[in-house]
């Protein structure tokens, strides 16, 4: 690898979005050490330096103990304050590093607690987005149109796989229907949390952009949870799906198939013929391509997120030009950069742009158009004419920053 086309400063001034952002995932630090506190809840360190070392860590020996810091600060996020908090410190720290755009994502069932629901917990959550928008846009370079304005939108997660242990609402689905197989309570809980999704978007006329599925994917296939897609769908709300992370490309096309999927969460075995499983598939060249240019053409954009990759899948541990975001790239399809969980993983946005820079050799033209299909892919909670000049805007000041550091990108601009 040569030396980076861009510099570091650049990446930190360029506009970015962040559509893969797990709110119960990028805490800071010292607010889950307060949290934590305020609510007796156990942490095994109470310093910054102690976390880093033993939960927050650069690399993870596996999916498990890269998923262990979630029990933590999900305990710490039980009621409205906290949530409230955690949201606004989130878009704060976010729009520090340019990021003009987030989708949060969180299972909001996880932080139900008696008299407090779902529909109550992404008023919270909702609250702390807008106080932070409101904060930020107060800037007289955004209302003078010098810098874009910021805007968030939320996503609820539902689960592919749950215990009655994972929360308060979990458990009720379990005891009300003991015999129930799994796989029907699964796709239950998802219908019902589509429903207060909706009602929290249409109702409350909260910023709820999106649906997202996560969860082991192995064993838990989209299909258990068709029923609460369709429903997302047949009421506009954006669909996402967590596949092809620890399963194969058939994970993918379910997602697409099964789930209306628009964005696939990470993707990142979509040309992997060693991680199909499904044996009646019997030419996966042929079933590979064709998915491939099916995402391609149809926009499916691939929220890729590398740091978070690198620290779970052992093959990209040591070489992150293993990553197939090249090879993304080369079949056309829209991909964009995303953080997945800025402390679990210890990153940013500029962290990872820069990577992709140094991985791949990403020229100035090349970021331009990951980063801007980051904008034009969103959820976008608003009219279509309206994102259209937002996006407009975010381009012209990508555009002015790149030349400010002697890019011209304007020139011979390929149609995005």
């Amino acid at each position: 690898m040569g030396k980076p086309s861009v510099s570091r400063d650049l990446i930190a001034r360029l506009p970015k979005s962040d559509l893969h952002l797990h709110l119960d995932g990028s805490l800071r630090l010292s607010t889950l050490i307060e949290l934590a506190k305020t609510h007796k809840v156990a942490l095994p360190s109470r310093t910054p330096e102690g976390l880093l070392e033993l939960v927050f860590k650069r690399a993870y020996k596996s999916l498990p103990e890269y998923l262990k810091g979630f029990e933590f600060t999900v305990a710490c996020l039980q009621d409205a304050e906290s949530l409230e908090r955690a949201a606004y410190e989130l878009c704060i720290d976010c729009r520090q590093e340019n990021v003009f755009y987030v989708e949060m994502r969180f299972a909001p069932q996880l932080h139900v607690r008696g008299e407090f629901r779902v529909r109550d917990v992404l008023r919270a959550v909702c609250r702390g987005l807008e106080r932070a928008k409101k904060e930020i846009n107060a800037d007289p370079e955004v209302k003078r149109g010098a810098v874009p304005r910021f805007e968030a939108g939320v996503i609820v997660c539902a689960l592919r796989f749950f215990l009655p242990v994972f929360s308060e609402h979990y458990k009720a689905y379990f005891e009300a229907l003991p015999t129930a197989p799994a796989e029907e309570i699964y796709s239950l809980a998802s219908l019902e949390l589509a429903r207060s999704a909706i009602a929290a978007a249409e109702e409350d006329g909260l910023p709820v952009v999106g649906f997202d599925l996560a969860g082991q994917e192995r064993g838990f296939p989209a299909k258990d949870h068709q029923a609460a897609y369709q429903l997302a769908h047949e009421h506009f709300l954006g669909k996402t799906v967590h596949a092809g992370e620890d399963y194969g490309p058939e994970s993918i096309f379910q997602a697409i198939t099964d789930c209306h999927a628009d964005r696939i969460g990470h993707g990142t075995w979509l040309f992997s013929h060693k991680h199909m499983r499904d044996k009646s598939i019997a030419d996966k060249k042929a079933f590979i391509d064709k998915l491939v240019r099916y995402v391609a053409e149809h926009r499916i954009t691939l929220e890729v997120c590398l740091t978070s990759n690198q620290q779970t899948i052992p093959e990209l541990r040591n070489d992150l030009r293993k990553h197939p975001f090249k090879k993304m790239r080369e079949a056309r399809c829209s991909v964009t950069l995303c953080t997945d969980n800025r402390l679990v993983s210890r990153t940013t946005m500029t962290d990872e742009v820069e990577k992709a820079v140094a991985a791949f050799d990403l020229e100035p033209r090349a970021i331009k158009d990951v980063l801007i299909y980051g904008f034009k892919r969103s959820f976008f909670p608003g009219s279509y004419p309206d994102k259209r000049d937002w996006v407009r805007s975010v381009l012209n000041y990508m555009e002015d920053q790149f030349a400010q550091f002697g890019h011209d990108v304007r020139v011979g601009r390929r149609p995005l």
